[in-house]
């Protein structure tokens, strides 16, 4: 529930009433066999991603269960086929119409939390009898309507795979492409010949890399008989224009929808991208991935338990200095090295992104080109999931 939506004047009242009513009801136990679980949050892609292992052991846990999870309706088209048997709604806070459509699904059994807690109010406006999420966020008043808090693990750990311990149980089986069946493809214009898409957009100008460094990646990846693809999200064209100002490489400028990413990225041969929500969708296709990690904790969002068997290497600079921050989802986790500054020459703002300008050029062909052998090499098992 983005505290900036319209809809909140809807879900705050809808979920008080329903928060009264539990308090004068019978005393109430979370379910042993849900048959109706909701999965809510307002995530970006990468994220979003990253809760795969949590639909994985909700459906390994109850099988029969109509397990739903609220996405940003551009999110909605890669799970069109139903992953793990999981109903993915489109929901913006911005929107009052698409809470109505979230209204119609009511009630829940269980639902459970796995970002920020604001979102406990609109599980409980959807009459969720039981609600599960993390504690230690960043104000009291969003975990009012929760019935059940559960702690951070106190050891390093990927995000994806402690975002599965909202629920009890062992850990879910490692990630299959089978587990997640392809989008339905529309229509548009696939580079023909082997190709690596090299993604260049991220969420935040710090986690990009310099564009002559891109330029140059390409032209070395090209001598592998590999034709280059360009890729950005929306709003980011003028990335490849300054990568590629003489439009040497084909590109795809933030001109495809997610499933269309999907298909571009099921047939090429590998994927290098910042870390961004691209490069988790490089884990769910199955294409060789290489993840720049500038900012952000490789071992935060990698490929931890979950995706280990995934042609995915993390290319980071351990131990950066200034990656000294210990917030993720609003919560102080002291095990947790990352960076959210704003690029800025304010107190506490970055001039420029150092950790990724420590990536070097060659540390990134060196990487690519390991990750291609290893992954093309059929005598040798793919080491997913690798910090280079």
């Amino acid at each position: 529930m983005n505290s900036r939506g319209p809809s909140r004047w809807v879900v705050l009242p809808l979920a008080a009433s329903q928060i009264a009513v539990s308090a004068i009801g019978r005393h109430r136990t979370a379910p042993h066999v849900p048959k109706r679980v909701l999965i809510a949050h307002d995530l970006l892609l990468g994220d979003t991603i990253m809760l795969t292992p949590l639909l994985a052991k909700c459906r390994e846990r109850w099988p029969s269960a109509d397990i739903v999870m609220t996405c940003a309706p551009s999110y909605c088209g890669l799970y069109a086929m139903r992953p793990y048997g999981v109903r993915a709604l489109p929901y913006d806070p911005r929107d009052v119409h698409s809470l109505k459509r979230l209204r119609a699904e009511a009630p829940f059994d269980l639902a459970l939390i796995p970002g920020d807690n604001r979102y406990s109010w609109l599980a409980r406006a959807l009459r969720a009898r039981w609600v599960v999420g993390f504690s230690g966020g960043d104000a009291r008043y969003k975990d009012w309507p929760i019935d059940e808090l559960r702690s951070y693990p106190g050891v390093p750990t990927a995000w994806a795979d402690l975002a599965a311990g909202l629920i009890d149980g062992p850990a879910p089986a490692r990630y299959r492409m089978t587990n997640w069946p392809a989008p339905p493809e529309a229509a548009f214009e696939a580079p023909a010949g082997p190709y690596c898409v090299i993604h260049a957009g991220a969420s935040s100008a710090l986690k990009r890399w310099p564009p002559d460094r891109w330029f140059e990646l390409a032209r070395r990846l090209e001598t592998l008989d590999l034709r280059i693809v360009l890729s950005a999200g929306p709003g980011e064209a003028q990335l490849l224009d300054a990568i590629d100002p003489g439009r040497a490489f084909p590109r795809f400028g933030g001109n495809l929808s997610l499933p269309q990413m999907w298909h571009l990225l099921e047939c090429a041969k590998l994927l290098v991208a910042p870390d961004t929500g691209i490069a988790h969708l490089g884990r769910l296709v199955g294409v060789p991935t290489l993840a720049l990690f500038g900012p952000g904790s490789a071992l935060l969002s990698g490929a931890g338990d979950f995706w280990h068997d995934s042609p995915f290497t993390a290319l980071t600079i351990p131990d950066f200095p200034c990656r000294d921050q210990t917030v993720t989802m609003r919560r102080d986790v002291r095990w947790i090295r990352r960076c959210e500054r704003f690029q800025g020459t304010a107190p506490g703002q970055c001039p420029e992104a150092r950790c990724m300008l420590a990536l070097s050029t060659d540390d990134v062909w060196r990487a690519a080109v390991q990750l291609l052998s290893t992954f093309s090499d059929p005598a040798r098992p793919a080491t997913a999931g690798a910090s280079a």
